[in-house]
């Protein structure tokens, strides 16, 4: 068994794996991809009552438009993570942005239904491990004092491109119609690819899995990535804690338009911006939380789970009330506002805690284990449920019933807190063994991977 470099090891360091301008460049631009990848995700829901009306559409199908993405995301994203462990972030980053770009583009070209769907599921294809393997470059080019800070503020990126995407997608199709929207926007996103190439990488760490443990099924293939990826039960209670605060900020963020569409008598433009404040509202309070969880976690690291724990529930009492009270616009307003600037307090703390548990070798693959949580069991399920109960029951009804699966992710958060200081003892003994030569000592451990230099 070889050694790691040093620098594979930087995300749990305080010192920059690059000069300190060069990662801040990298930072903006993960940053502006990051705005573009939801620019062109999010752009759809402004479009509903475009679409709605010109075809037809029922709400499962306008939902459908966005949960593909999801969909596709979730199945992908380990794989790609796995390949950009291997092969480099960077690249893989270029080529990911560059199909979602053209895919976009692709969708003004559209003539039916089917031709859309299928140009928005190549664009969750481009989109695919994005987030995972961005998260990753992050918290190798960072000091680890700054991990959930600035993981928030890259997710927080994530709401101010849907806030983009809603309000240049009802602006342009007002004006336009709605196939010029996805070329303004998909345009920029292809420009951006290229220029990250620009940006620099950290060594890569090649994982090697020790021979004598077999794969003779899917299952097992499972427990042994599982294995390798982490030292205990964090990684999955955080993963579900995650997905299920994300199916509550998947149904705001898109249905939120037709809302104001349909209940408050707005045209697509201006409900497009109402749309967007809430949006900007989930912005802030992701980067916002995020610094407070590096704040309270310094001491005490299971803080900052004890915090989402208290976070979330005040998510499921203020968006509900927001829905069900009898209160006057402005209040309701208000409240939605609230319940959106407390509903994306996980999103920094998720992806630093996973990484702090995940062994520094496979970071963009534990980053790929969330997503796929994330995706598919949480941005996935928001729009097409959502769709799915307002056909049958009303939007206002759904968007009053889904906030109550915030309780779940407290329960999670909870479970987590109770193992995360243990675990992140744990992977940090096995980094520390691998970085000084030291085998496993008994056939308890023989699914540590063994690191090599790439």
């Amino acid at each position: 068994m070889l050694a790691p470099e040093a620098d594979s090891h930087a995300n749990q360091s305080n010192d920059y794996a690059v000069s300190r301008p060069r990662a801040w460049f990298a930072f903006a631009m993960i940053f502006l991809l990051m705005l573009s990848d939801y620019i062109d995700r999010q752009i759809v829901v402004s479009l509903f009552p475009h679409l709605k009306e010109e075809w037809g559409l029922s709400d499962k199908q306008l939902g459908a438009l966005v949960s593909v993405i999801s969909v596709v995301v979730a199945v992908g994203s380990l794989p790609v993570a796995l390949l950009a462990d291997r092969f480099g972030r960077v690249k893989s980053i270029v080529a990911m942005a560059s199909v979602w770009s053209v895919a976009t583009i692709a969708c003004m070209f559209a003539r039916n239904y089917g031709q859309l769907f299928g140009a928005r599921a190549v664009v969750g294809l481009g989109e695919t491990g994005y987030g995972a393997v961005g998260s990753a470059l992050v918290n190798g080019l960072f000091p680890r004092r700054l991990h959930s800070t600035l993981l928030g503020a890259f997710f927080a990126a994530s709401a101010l491109g849907a806030v983009l995407g809603v309000m240049l997608g009802g602006f342009i199709a007002d004006h336009w119609g709605w196939r010029a929207a996805f070329g303004a926007v998909g345009f920029p996103g292809l420009a951006m690819a290229l220029l990250f190439m620009m940006v620099p990488d950290y060594k890569n760490v090649v994982v090697k899995f020790a021979p004598k443990v077999q794969s003779p099924s899917p299952a097992a293939f499972v427990k042994r990535l599982y294995t390798a990826l982490t030292s205990g039960q964090t990684l999955l209670w955080v993963c579900l804690a995650g997905a299920s605060q994300l199916i509550v900020v998947s149904t705001i963020w898109a249905w939120m338009p037709s809302f104001f569409n349909r209940y408050h008598d707005m045209d697509a433009t201006s409900a497009a911006k109402h749309a967007a404040l809430v949006v900007l509202c989930c912005a802030v309070g992701a980067l916002f939380w995020g610094w407070v969880a590096d704040r309270i976690s310094q001491r005490r690291p299971r803080n900052k789970l004890l915090a989402m724990c208290v976070l979330t529930l005040l998510t499921f009492v203020v968006l509900t009330y927001a829905f069900v009270g009898n209160i006057s616009t402005n209040l309701q307003h208000a409240l939605i506002l609230l319940g959106s600037f407390l509903m994306t307090c996980t999103v920094g703390v998720t992806t630093s805690t996973v990484l702090n548990v995940t062994h520094p070798g496979l970071r963009a693959t534990g980053s790929a284990v969330l997503a796929l949580f994330q995706n598919l069991f949480g941005l996935a399920v928001g729009p097409f449920v959502g769709g799915l109960i307002s056909d049958a029951w009303g939007l206002n009804t759904a968007l009053a019933v889904i906030p109550s699966i915030a309780i779940l992710s407290a329960i999670c958060f909870w479970k987590a807190s109770r193992c995360y200081e243990t675990d992140m003892v744990l992977v940090a003994a096995i980094a520390r063994d691998e970085a000084q030569g030291i085998a496993p000592q008994d056939d308890a451990h023989v699914m540590r991977p063994l690191s090599a230099k790439a």
